[in-house]
């Protein structure tokens, strides 16, 4: 983890600071990144000296394009990208809107899509980095039917991340998508869902922030394509699409 240069969005709380505050002391260079100026500064004192805050919204393109040039500008180049923002939503879908669609998908996938596009010139130039994406169990799984679109967002996300590295990997073998799916994590998640929603903290079969925090820390030292927070989860997957008759 010395020396190499991480760039985490949604950095300012939950899942994004944990690993922030995991990686520093690591030696890793930190180039952290959230809208709430604030929070993400706060997040960045406690990494001391060589991580940076950028103030930003990655649901906007020129926010995104900005955070590569300012990470680059800073510490010379980047390693890993680590596509963290995320917002859920508490509606059944029968009763999704429009509004409702457009805004899961701008920042659950679009988010993701700018920090990939954006970043992907840098990486090629190199011959190498690392994208590593933040989905959801629900993003396998779609078994909370209020968190349809929610849902819809984690799946079209985990299908942008397979295609991107198979068109990558053609050309760039040296350039891995990983994509990280955790379940119920113990963080402002469900509190701040549209709409509102349940506690995420007083949900049963939850991990804390640092639990996730130390699997995205070995998916940068491993490389892995795709990865579970929990042991248990992919036999979950798969037992969901045994009952429903067909493969996972």
């Amino acid at each position: 983890m010395r020396d190499k240069v991480v760039v985490i969005t949604g950095a300012s709380g939950g899942i994004g600071a944990a690993l922030a505050e995991l990686l520093a002391p690591r030696g890793a260079s930190l180039a952290l990144v959230a809208r709430r100026d604030i929070a993400i500064r706060a997040v960045t004192a406690r990494c001391g000296t060589r991580a940076h805050a950028i103030v930003a919204d990655v649901t906007k393109r020129d926010d995104v394009r900005r955070v590569v040039a300012e990470t680059i500008a800073r510490f010379g180049h980047i390693d890993v990208w680590v596509n963290n923002v995320g917002q859920g939503i508490s509606r059944v879908p029968s009763q999704l809107t429009d509004d409702d669609i457009d805004d899961v998908v701008r920042v659950n996938v679009k988010s993701a899509l700018y920090g990939m596009q954006e970043v992907l010139p840098h990486f090629q130039a190199r011959g190498m980095g690392h994208v590593i994406n933040i989905s959801s169990m629900l993003g396998r799984v779609p078994f909370a039917v209020i968190r349809s679109a929610y849902n819809g967002a984690k799946h079209f996300l985990n299908a942008l991340t397979a295609n991107f590295r198979t068109e990558v990997q053609q050309t760039h073998p040296g350039i891995q998508f990983s994509l990280v799916s955790p379940g119920v994590v113990r963080t402002d998640f469900g509190l701040n869902a549209r709409h509102g929603g349940p506690d995420s903290r007083q949900l049963p079969d939850s991990q804390s922030a640092e639990e996730v925090a130390a699997v995205i820390a070995g998916v940068i030292d491993s490389c892995l394509p795709d990865v579970y927070t929990r042991a248990g989860a992919r036999d979950r997957v798969t037992a969901y699409y045994t009952a429903l008759g067909t493969d996972p």
